[in-house]
């Protein structure tokens, strides 16, 4: 039977730091959905501002604050262009990860990520015997459903404000005969560690738990080497797993990644660049995409 412990408190009124966080986020998500549907036609800074009831210049201000990009500079992080820019040479990008010795522990990726996997026995439980502590916290995207273990970090999920049940529901699903236990303080500095690049240090990895089939821990671990700012399509990965026609596959289990930014299941692109579905939203994937060019410099 499944074991829960959840507290009112778990989907409680965020505080106002929280708030203001994200209320920004949600000015740049109105922004990135309009920009998203307008840019073949390029549209000004006046239009970008008003569908995220802005002035121009709060707009100019936030992008900057928030992915170190200008408005403009982020619209071009969004087109075609860039995200088929992104695949190029994606094989490589793979090839190249796993020549430097970055498929053991150290440095998987920006994040200085090291992982192990939960055993198929375990899995296959359901999640029986473990214990997952979360708590909800604001970060670049919205709300992040942060979730641990006393292993590492097992689940990353995002939620708007007022989904935060249904963010929680959908990830308790995936391991149902696990415990549940809010723990928002114990959560926060594994938040704070996932979203402030200043701490993203490698004499302080984040430690990672891969809870899923075989397959589908092989399809994440191969997300884990595509670097900031470049991307793979799915058949790469497939070719990767000496499995070259279960792209199909490939893209299922990139879409139940449980561990969502951590382990960059948004780098995943179509073979024609485009951005293709996103769990947690086609918006907020092309949100990780604009704040990642603005880590890297647009011409990284």
């Amino acid at each position: 039977m499944m074991t829960l412990a959840i507290h009112d408190s778990a989907l409680a009124k965020p505080g106002p730091q929280q708030s203001a966080d994200l209320r920004d986020y949600d000015a740049v998500r109105r922004a990135i959905a309009f920009i998203s549907e307008h840019w073949r036609r390029q549209p000004t800074i006046e239009d970008m501002a008003d569908a995220a009831s802005l002035t121009p210049d709060e707009l100019h201000h936030l992008f900057r604050r928030w992915a170190g990009l200008t408005p403009k500079a982020f619209m071009q992080a969004l087109t075609l262009d860039h995200a088929k820019g992104l695949l190029k040479g994606s094989a490589s990008v793979l090839d190249a990860a796993l020549d430097s010795g970055l498929s053991g522990p150290g440095r998987l990726h920006d994040l200085f990520v090291t992982h192990e996997a939960m055993s198929p026995g375990e899995w296959k439980t359901g999640g029986a015997g473990t214990t997952l502590r979360y708590g909800f916290h604001p970060c670049p995207f919205g709300l992040a459903l942060v979730m641990a273990t006393p292993r590492g970090l097992a689940g990353l999920a995002f939620a708007d404000p007022g989904e935060e049940a249904s963010a929680l529901a959908d990830m308790k699903s995936r391991w149902p005969r696990a415990t549940y236990v809010e723990d928002v303080p114990g959560t926060a500095a594994l938040a704070q560690r996932i979203f402030d690049k200043n701490m993203w240090r490698p004499d302080q990895p984040l430690r990672v738990v891969l809870i899923g089939t075989d397959f589908e821990v092989r399809v994440w671990e191969t997300l884990l080497k595509i670097p900031m700012g470049r991307a793979v399509c799915y058949s790469d990965i497939a070719t990767r797993l000496e499995s070259p026609k279960a792209s199909r596959a490939v893209g299922a289990a990139v879409g139940k990644n449980p561990i969502s930014f951590v382990v960059p299941c948004h780098r995943a692109l179509g073979k024609t660049g485009a951005l293709t579905g996103y769990h947690w939203g086609l918006t907020r994937k092309q949100a990780m995409i604009g704040w990642e060019a603005g880590q890297v410099g647009m011409d990284g």
